[in-house]
């Protein structure tokens, strides 16, 4: 309510969610249709929409073409823990997913990651080499585009017919030990180092349990295809991108009919059917082939098989339907990013959509990036830094399911049940252990562009309808928090400002704003405003519907302050209610700031600072608040002054109130004038003073004692810190001593060094300067025992003359005329309101042109010198 040099009021005017998915696998709860502009109902089902990519994606080339390689080099033993571990990391994933995706409705985009695309191998039935290999890899991803671009229902179609292949593949593979049964030698060949050829002797045995034992423990060698010796590590680095194809269901929820019922469905029967399917892949073949075999022939499985063509056909079928679920869905992912405006203008053309709602800008942008991955010419070689992305996507859904349990919000309340915080959170520590084990440099690396990602959203701060998380975490330990505040257990050394201003019009009182911004201190800061009316007459609170032109304020100024409004007939009873419940538990406020009441003419501060008017700055903010809505919200200044709702006896009576209820209160005057508080200021206050007149300059008895109040001690705090905020840091701070130099000899010298040793006690620097104040006092008049309700205020008015008011007005401002602001001691008001006009006019006239000054009343302990 402050308004500086108007009257105190202004007359008539004053995440994701907790039940939505985060990475966007949810949106809004509600309807189940996507939210986008060319929304097309949803068709596909559990079996073709999930089950069907997820076993594509989780087989690809994998499947074929890896198998040996994992059992060569890691042996049965290892091979099946490298498989348990992978499975349980993805497990732990799919329980996060299962409870995300059936809190509330699904919207398309699926998980928030970027897929990476696989890509085939060179067969020993084409030419070889590296061009040929990012040739044939070019050739299957345009067929894959293709498909992509037609729709998700041709890309349905087609993996089904695709799954059939690979089933009849799988089974030629599983088949062909039992009609093999005679032992096979083959002699492979391998370019080794220094254009030599390496010459490998390896058989088959067909089942054999000799065969069986020795495949049994770890054999690492080095790897023909990169001419790299594997480890654990690498090896699992390769393996586990068979794993990576779980969130292909989950990225298509915005083809499904009823995600939040396919996804966990279709999810866990596609990770049981997969995981069954490798453990017998790997039995058998360590059951069947030698190292040799397995460790030097990527492509054994043709060489055992029945009909050779059968594990070709799969080979080329499983790298297209990878690619293509792969494709497919990342693109939905770059289509949802798109929509969401998350990264701006570079994204959004990938919004784009067809008559269909196929968004094939996406999958273009999509294809390229995947394209600029084949040149890497070996799966081998991007295993590692694949596999280190996958993890830390799964981390972050792990981490997002974790957020949400923690947050406790009543709207998350999945129907699938099997999970925890402890599933969550071994999730996240599972895939960021096997981050670091696998690659530590690839591991940090994507942590820190993750990190920037981060920063850099946060920064933009993007506009979003899903909501954001992290307020519902926030809330949850805030709350916990201001429990623990408990205000039994106050101290005294421990005491800062928690601050409520009483704003009338912000449009004439932003300079104070700002300043009492600075003189928080890290404490509460509230900005109150009274709007005048009877809720009993009105259909509904007006005042719901301001708070977000005042917190849009709050935002332009740059101030860290809530808002606090509130309705009632009056200006007073007003803030008495705010006085009364504002804040919460610990957090409450202990100091009132006002506006003086005086009838200068206000300034405009909306047409001063360039902020409010920029055309630049005419852009609404994320709550549809627009610069010219927030200046139409409040009116021009020149409306507040007439008429005058608030009387002298209305504003006394506040000042009245607070104190009674054991409130600070300062009163705030000229702060138009201050200079270099607004937003963006760039100043240090080197050239700033501070002056402090801690004692009650209209009551000339009491600068004669020695000791100080409370109230003057509080005036040193308030000083002490706003020279503690960074942009006072550096101001001079001078405290004014008057002393009647005729009443007693060296009293003056008594009372500095009393004051002296104070500062000292209270670690405060600060000058004193004594100011011999005799010709002042003279026309104070003959001193009266004083009523203790009237202290600074003396019964008859003549008491305190004009002459006396104007002689100290003339001190001040001979003494303080450079500061840039002014601490004075605010005298208590009377107790009668018959009294009230007399006080204020009295304070008018002893701070009148003095430029901004802080009229402060403290009634807190707020320093202690004996600790």
């Amino acid at each position: 309510m402050s308004n500086e040099h108007t009257p105190l009021l202004a007359h008539g005017v004053c995440g994701l969610s907790a039940d939505n998915a985060v990475c966007g696998i949810g949106a809004s709860e509600g309807t189940g249709e996507a939210s986008t502009p060319n929304a097309v109902p949803r068709k596909l089902n559990t079996f073709f929409g999930v089950m069907v990519p997820t076993v594509l994606s989780m087989f690809s080339i994998v499947l074929f073409l890896r198998t040996g390689f994992v059992v060569g080099h890691a042996g049965l033993l290892q091979g099946l823990v490298m498989l348990l571990v992978a499975y349980t990391i993805i497990s732990l994933t799919i329980l996060s997913i299962c409870a995300i995706s059936t809190n509330g409705a699904v919207q398309g985009g699926g998980a928030y990651c970027i897929l990476n695309t696989a890509s085939s191998s060179a067969f020993r039935v084409l030419p070889q080499g590296y061009w040929y290999t990012v040739l044939y890899s070019s050739i299957v991803l345009l067929l894959v585009l293709m498909v992509c671009l037609v729709g998700a229902h041709i890309f349905a179609r087609t993996s089904f017919l695709i799954l059939l292949v690979v089933t009849i593949s799988l089974l030629s593979i599983y088949i062909s030990p039992l009609a093999l049964t005679t032992p096979l030698k083959f002699l492979i060949t391998h370019q080794g180092p220094g254009n030599q050829t390496l010459t490998y002797n390896a058989s088959y045995t067909g089942f054999n349990g000799t065969t069986l034992k020795d495949n049994l423990g770890s054999g690492y060698t080095v790897d023909y295809s990169t001419g790299k010796v594997m480890s654990f590590a690498t090896v699992f680095a390769v393996m586990f991108t068979s794993c990576t194809g779980i969130m292909a269901g989950a990225n298509m929820s915005g083809e499904l009919k009823n995600p939040s019922a396919a996804i966990p469905k279709g999810t866990i029967i596609a990770v049981l059917y997969t995981f069954i399917v490798y453990v017998l892949l790997f039995i058998l073949a360590s059951s069947t082939c030698e190292r040799t075999l397995l460790a030097q022939d990527y492509g054994f499985f043709q060489r055992i098989n029945i009909w050779p063509p059968f594990v070709t056909i799969g080979i080329y079928c499983s790298a297209l339907s990878a690619a293509m679920c792969s494709l497919i869905g990342a693109s939905r992912i770059l289509h949802a990013l798109a929509l969401d405006q998350l990264f701006g203008f570079p994204l959004a053309p990938a919004a784009i959509t067809s008559s269909s709602g196929n968004p094939w800008v996406a999958v273009l942008y999509t294809w390229g990036l995947a394209q600029c991955v084949v040149f890497a010419g070996q799966l081998n070689a991007i295993a590692g830094l694949v596999t280190v992305f996958y993890l830390l996507a799964y981390a972050a859904v792990d981490l997002a399911c974790l957020a949400l349990e923690w947050a406790s919000a009543p709207n998350f309340r999945p129907t699938f049940q099997v999970f925890s915080w402890h599933t969550c959170l071994l999730g996240i520590l599972s895939c960021l252990v096997m981050m670091f084990v696998i690659n530590p440099v690839y591991s940090s690396a994507s942590i820190v562009l993750l990190l920037l990602l981060l920063l850099f959203l946060h920064y933009r701060s993007p506009t979003s309808s899903w909501g954001y998380i992290s307020q519902a975490l926030i809330f949850h330990q805030v709350r916990k928090y201001l429990l623990m505040l408990d205000v039994r257990k106050d101290h005294v050394k421990f005491w800062r400002p928690q601050v409520l201003l009483m704003v009338a019009n912000p449009r004439s009182s932003c300079q104070l704003i700002n300043f009492v911004n600075q003189l928080k201190k890290g404490g509460l800061f509230v900005l109150g405003h009274v709007k005048l009316g009877d809720l009993d007459t009105l259909p509904s609170d007006p005042v719901q519907q301001q708070y977000n032109f005042w917190l849009s304020l709050v935002d332009k100024l740059g101030v860290k302050a809530f808002v606090d409004l509130t309705l009632s007939p009056s200006v007073r009873q007003g803030t008495q209610h705010l006085l009364r419940i504002t804040g919460l538990g610990g957090m409450k406020p202990n100091t009132l700031v006002l506006g003086f009441y005086d009838s200068c003419t206000p300034e405009d501060y909306f047409l001063q600072d360039p902020a409010f008017c920029e055309s630049k700055g005419s852009g609404g903010d994320d709550f549809g608040v627009d610069l010219p809505s927030l200046q139409a919200h409040f009116p021009p200044v020149r409306h507040v002054e007439s008429p005058r709702w608030l009387t002298s006896e209305e504003y006394v009576g506040i000042i009245s109130d607070a104190i009674k209820m054991s409130k600070n209160v300062c009163l705030g005057r000229y702060f138009f004038q201050l200079q270099g508080e607004g937003m963006g200021t760039k100043t240090d206050g080197a050239t700033r003073i501070i002056d402090v007149w801690p004692l009650n300059l209209l009551q000339p008895s009491s600068t004669s004692a020695a000791s100080v109040d409370v109230c003057s001690l509080f005036l040193l705090q308030m000083a002490c810190v706003l020279n503690m905020a960074s942009r006072w840091r550096h101001a001079k701070m001078r405290i004014f001593l008057c002393v009647e130099a005729e009443s007693s000899d060296q009293g003056w010298m008594v009372k500095e060094e009393t004051y002296r040793e104070l500062l000292r006690k209270l670690r405060i620097r600060a000058s004193i300067k004594i100011v011999p104040w005799d010709s002042v006092v003279q026309l104070y008049g003959q001193k009266q025992t004083q009523d203790p309700e009237l202290e600074g205020l003396t019964k008859p008015a003549q008491a305190l003359s004009e002459d006396f008011q104007s002689a100290v007005n003339r001190m001040l401002m001979e003494h303080s005329a450079e500061a840039a602001v002014r601490f004075l001691y605010l005298p208590r008001p009377p107790a009668h309101s018959s009294q009230s006009h007399t006080y204020l006019s009295q304070l008018e006239a002893v701070t009148y042109g003095l430029g901004p000054t802080l009229l402060i009343h403290g009634l807190t302990p707020v320093t202690c010198t004996e600790l």
